[in-house]
């Protein structure tokens, strides 16, 4: 016959254990819950991060593009390497006096006439105004800014 006090003992540990799980049953069940919410949340979140750079990639283009239109309502400036590597040789200039007459470096307008690199938009007009300009009113401009 077992001994009174070791089946006392197990139903005891049996019992606590059942109130046990029912206790943690419930917290199971809001981590879960909470886990799926914290995920939703990470979706939301990265979801609204794309569209935010979308929206400043879409007004950076905008702002660029004002800023390269000019205000007499013609068409905006266009950059071409090739157009104006052919203008720089035309004009008779080195890339470092090309760039002091638009206001960059020598090693800018080597890396634009390369395509490794595109004028940012305050360097467009000057570019534009050197396309107007003829071989003499070149150098005039370029013996003044020395």
């Amino acid at each position: 016959m077992p001994n009174i006090a070791s089946v006392l003992k197990e139903e005891v540990t049996r019992l606590a254990r059942k109130e046990v799980r029912a206790a943690t049953a419930a917290l199971k069940k809001a981590v879960v819950a909470y886990r799926a919410d914290i995920a939703e949340l990470k979706r939301r979140s990265g979801a609204l991060e794309k569209q935010l750079r979308r929206l400043a990639r879409s007004q950076g283009r905008a702002a660029t593009a004002a800023a390269a239109q000019p205000d007499d309502g013609r068409s905006p400036l266009r950059f071409s390497a090739k157009g104006m590597a052919s203008q720089r040789r035309r004009l008779g200039l080195s890339a470092h006096d090309y760039g002091l007459l638009v206001g960059a470096s020598g090693q800018s307008v080597y890396k634009w006439e390369s395509g490794a690199a595109r004028p940012r938009a305050r360097h467009l007009p000057a570019i534009a105004a050197v396309r107007a300009m003829g071989k003499k009113q070149a150098a005039a401009r370029l013996a003044a800014l020395r």
